[in-house]
């Protein structure tokens, strides 16, 4: 089995179950030797291992939060195991991605959370949004929620849009007061007031915290980034960019009350 310079478990993949083709990069359920059953995402797909990078960052942060999202893992895919896959391209992702992918808790029968039926809480609802705020997460409006109802409880998914700082990395202040789209998520009318949240989990978000999130990132994931060398420098640089971003909440951090 592949090992990993981080702590998140690492599984090993005994069956490919079905491609989800709900996103463009193809995630497959998988099932693994722990008896799991896992939403792989591989590092072979087009969004590159930097989507992985804020899968891992934002999901853990969210956990260390409160905010509930499923487990994460490390997955080990075999090359027989894409050999063996009829769909040519699916095969050719997964030989792509033989090693270590992540893998997202597959939570069975969970609805998609489309806004109707019962309101989430305000205190389910303003932290999401809070910290989809902090990290930049593009991707969670009406037309695409990336949430989940499970067990009568509001889970967040899909965090692989957030931290759009690392496909460019701009220059730092001017990423730390970019404004947030809140008027198209999908649950501001649910949120209160989000400086409520803000008070409550900005202090929670240490550099400490930040760095032992970024630790849980596999080494070989991690993008390159322009005038730093070394992994440690680049957890350092994502490190630097989310407290700074912290400093300057009044640049972005919602204030309207939405009801």
């Amino acid at each position: 089995m592949a090992t990993a310079d981080t702590t998140l478990p690492v599984v090993r993949a005994v069956r490919y179950v079905q491609p989800l083709r709900e996103g463009g990069s193809l995630p497959g359920l998988i099932e693994t030797d722990d008896l799991g059953t896992y939403v792989v995402k591989f590092t072979g797909a087009g969004q590159g291992t930097s989507a992985l990078v804020a899968e891992i960052v934002v999901g853990e942060l969210a956990r260390r939060l409160d905010i509930r999202v499923p487990a994460l893992v490390l997955v080990d895919l075999d090359e027989a195991i894409g050999r063996r896959e009829p769909d040519p391209d699916v095969q050719q992702l997964m030989l792509a991605s033989t090693g270590l992918n992540l893998g997202v808790d597959f939570l069975p029968r969970a609805l998609g959370y489309d806004g109707r039926g019962r309101r989430p809480p305000s205190d389910v609802a303003a932290p999401v949004l809070w910290l989809d705020a902090l990290t930049v997460n593009v991707d969670r409006s009406w037309r695409n929620p990336n949430l989940l109802l499970w067990h009568g409880e509001l889970w967040a998914i899909d965090h692989g849009a957030s931290l759009v700082f690392h496909h460019g990395w701009p220059d730092a202040e001017a990423f730390a007061k970019r404004p947030y789209p809140v008027d198209d998520h999908v649950l501001a009318p649910f949120a209160g007031q989000v400086a409520a949240a803000h008070e409550r989990l900005a202090p929670r978000v240490t550099a400490e915290l930040l760095a032992e999130v970024m630790d849980l990132v596999p080494t070989g994931w991690l993008p390159e980034v322009p005038g730093t060398a070394g992994a440690e420098a680049v957890r350092a640089r994502y490190v630097d960019y989310l407290t700074l971003r912290l400093r300057n909440a009044s640049a972005w951090l919602p204030s309207e009350e939405y009801r």
